[in-house]
């Protein structure tokens, strides 16, 4: 590439990133306040409703492992025939998405709906907030189908040029949920203090009106909407291309996700302290994820158009700057958790034992922010925009599976290790897996058209 190609590409290149990246980093952020705000609310009232509804919203947070890799496929066969300007083809792509969505939300709703106790038995012994998280997840069940809906609406909307309007949907979701939140869990206005089930209830309305909004902006001129009659006709080649990109990245989803899932399990059983200082780290560190999943999701769309237009050596191009961007940021994002451990100790109301907890355990984020950081780049962002989906399943079986949450089950309940150090073996695989990201990724597998 000549010099005055190149100077062209770096004009062109970091305004299209930032572009991509702030409103969805915003976006990120909008929906991890939500769970802020419901820690400090309920915390507010009780230590144990904070806690039960951590607990409990990690049935949401599995059903996402299963929507976000549908999403993730949208997003990356997407990109690359948005890039391609093969607006068929992703009109078929947007209805697969949603049929999956549906049958995958569906399952979890009618778990919510039917076996509320057994799901929360999974995650805590306590009998108190095995109360309170059943009653929770018997409202919010609602807002788990729906959201699997939304979501997919808002996918296409990033891959197809308008992340702005995304943002300003979910911001003003989130806004409504935390009005709504306040309104029901505290009982103002004359309506009743309804706890637990008052976060449940403002995420179903909340919810309700990000789909309703996402609907109706999807028949706006320049946005794409499902049209019904690809809903039911065969797709052949394209459903066989979303199959084979879903299969190894749902699995990488579902390695991480229920490890992750375990974790929480993990600290349900070390008590109830640790329980409430678990759940306000892992706020704190979804907050803090934000820039990077931006950053991710934008990476894996400005690739995924040069791919999907054929531009491959563009793409490669796009990759080494977005790597280098990474490493940056990764060590940023440590640093910002590493300042927020005396604030968010001294401002989140705790017991004396929960408050040394959250501590160590901000102390140890600290360090895995950066790997989890630089992976989620590289991995979700560069290798999966170009198909190479099967690394990341691969890494998680070997360092999560095979190490991270092997050491925290004999932590756990064979030699009684202390919570903190219980703690930090869940975070040990993202750190230990940074060589092995960068080896894979100079061997550019991830340079691939996936378009037919």
């Amino acid at each position: 590439m000549s010099n005055g190609n190149q100077l062209s590409v770096n004009k062109e290149f970091l305004p299209k990133l930032l572009r991509i990246m702030l409103p969805i980093a915003f976006q990120n952020l909008m929906l991890a306040s939500v769970a802020a705000a419901d820690a400090l609310m309920l915390g507010g009232l009780q230590q144990n409703f904070m806690s039960a509804v951590s607990l409990a919203t990690q049935i949401q947070f599995v059903q996402n492992m299963f929507v976000s890799s549908i999403v993730a496929v949208e997003g990356i066969l997407g990109a690359q025939y948005w890039g391609k300007k093969d607006f068929i083809s992703l009109n078929k792509i947007f209805n697969i998405t949603i049929k999956f969505s549906i049958i995958i939300s569906l399952l979890f709703f009618l778990a919510c709906m039917f076996f509320p106790r057994g799901l929360m038995i999974i995650f805590t012994n306590q009998e108190d907030l095995i109360e309170i998280g059943a009653g929770y997840l018997q409202i919010a069940g609602w807002s788990y189908l729906i959201t699997g809906i939304s979501q997919c609406y808002l996918g296409m909307m990033k891959v197809s040029d308008h992340p702005t309007m995304t943002a300003i949907i979910s911001s003003c979701t989130v806004v409504l949920n935390i009005l709504l939140n306040a309104v029901f869990i505290f009982g103002l206005f004359g309506i009743p203090e309804m706890g637990a089930k008052g976060a449940a209830l403002a995420t179903l309305i909340s919810r309700i009106f990000e789909l309703i909004w996402s609907v109706a902006c999807s028949y706006k001129k320049n946005y794409i909407y499902p049209k019904l009659k690809y809903f039911f006709c065969r797709y052949k080649g394209l459903l066989w291309d979303f199959i084979k990109v879903l299969g190894p990245l749902i699995g990488a989803f579902l390695f991480w996700g229920i490890g992750f899932t375990s974790y929480n399990a993990f600290m349900g059983h070390l008590g109830e302290d640790v329980t409430a200082a678990n759940s306000v780290a892992a706020v704190i560190r979804d907050l803090t994820c934000c820039f990077c999943n931006g950053l991710c999701t934008a990476a894996g769309i400005v690739i995924g158009n040069e791919l999907g237009a054929g531009n491959l050596e563009l793409g490669k191009l796009y990759g080494d700057k977005i790597l280098k961007i990474g490493l940056v940021c990764s060590g940023i994002i440590s640093l910002i958790m590493l300042a927020l451990t005396p604030v968010v100790t001294h401002c989140v109301k705790l017991s004396e034992s929960a408050g040394y907890f959250l501590t160590g355990m901000m102390l140890i984020n600290s360090v895995y922010m950066y790997g989890r950081s630089l992976n989620t780049i590289v991995i979700n962002g560069i290798f999966d925009c170009g198909g190479d989906t099967m690394f990341d399943m691969y890494s998680l079986a070997a360092c999560m599976w095979g190490l991270a949450v092997p050491l925290a089950v004999l932590g756990t309940f064979v030699f009684s290790w202390p919570p903190l150090i219980v703690y930090a073996c869940t975070c040990i695989d993202e750190v230990g897996k940074i060589p092995w990201v960068l080896h894979h990724y100079k061997k550019y597998k991830w340079v691939k058209d996936l378009t037919r």
